[in-house]
């Protein structure tokens, strides 16, 4: 009982530290806006009442000072986040899970987001954050903030256009199943597996002989389109226990999720729009819900393990 009481008390004392440089870096800022906003002003009315040149000239003062006020923030406003998440989201963590541990400029690597096999296209520009993990019972486990985008490029008579899409947007989840499967089995949403199911043999990602599992849940086929080299590792994967904890977790997801095994792991990709864990510059810390929301994600992330019934260790890896 000690113990937390100390533990909120420190955490208290931090968000207090902390919450004075959250002002100074936003009243910083404010003033930056003003600078800049009484420069478009002077500029303005200089070319309203045609003096050009002393407009130009005079909104520089305020410019000039805006953009140094700005830039020197920048660095301070940086080091508020990263303590932000090291000091206050890596103690709130503790409470939820005392393995729990986060690196903020960790994430998945780009080359195990390729091999999980979740997206059938690879990313020409991928970003990645505020990696998570710990052991819940026996199942390792983490999950990050991922943005991965490819890009095309259109040419016309004023050169060449390239624009960006978004592969993926939001977290992955990765959790120790405690196999090694013999081939990769995925789980994707039944819409977009319909969609490429036509180009996948000239994909990066071939599927070579991979073949569409048709499984015995007719809800699950219906949501998901299953792809396996091995038709009765899949079903052994698949169990119906594991099918009805797939689409209960689904329900309680925003988007339709996607699912890979392979190697040792299980993949989950959770498509989200919102990001995580960053500390706010115009709004209070010491607001009682401001890690409500977050937390609740790590939560939701950690009682995957439980959901899946990944802590029942039915098999051992060879």
């Amino acid at each position: 009982m000690d113990s937390g009481i100390n533990s909120k008390a420190n955490l208290q004392e931090i968000l207090n530290s902390l919450e004075v440089d959250r002002k100074k870096i936003a009243e910083t800022y404010q003033t930056c806006y003003i600078l800049f906003g009484l420069a478009i002003l002077i500029l303005v009315v200089g070319l309203f009442i045609r003096f050009a040149a002393l407009g130009i000239i005079g909104c520089l003062v305020p410019l000039i000072i805006g953009i140094v006020m700005y830039f020197r923030i920048d660095d301070d406003a940086k080091k508020y986040k990263s303590a932000y998440k090291m000091n206050i989201v890596g103690t709130a963590l503790k409470d939820i899970n005392e393995t729990l541990t986060i690196a903020p400029q960790s994430g998945l690597p780009e080359y195990e987001f390729i091999s999980s096999e979740l997206f059938t296209t690879e990313p020409d520009r991928y970003k990645t954050q505020d990696l998570i993990s710990g052991i819940a019972d026996k199942t390792s486990f983490g999950f990050a903030e991922v943005h991965a985008e490819y890009k095309t490029e259109t040419r016309d008579k004023n050169g060449t256009k390239t624009t960006w899409h978004t592969i993926f947007k939001g977290i992955i989840f990765v959790a120790d199943f405690n196999k090694n499967f013999n081939v990769s089995t995925v789980v994707r949403p039944k819409g977009i597996a319909d969609a490429i199911g036509s180009w996948f043999s000239k994909n990066v990602f071939s599927f070579g002989n991979s073949e569409v599992v048709q499984l015995e849940n007719t809800e699950f086929d219906d949501k998901f389109a299953t792809f396996s080299k091995d038709q009765i590792e899949a079903r052994y994967i698949l169990t119906p226990a594991m099918m009805e904890r797939i689409l209960d977790l689904n329900r309680k997801s925003d988007d339709t999720i996607s699912i890979s095994f392979i190697h040792s792991k299980m993949y989950i990709a959770f498509p989200l729009s919102h990001n995580y864990f960053e500390a706010p510059i115009h709004s209070s810390l010491l607001a009682p819900d401001l890690l409500t929301y977050d937390l609740s994600i790590v939560q939701f992330m950690q009682d995957i393990i439980h959901e899946l019934d990944l802590n029942t260790r039915i098999w051992g890896k060879e």
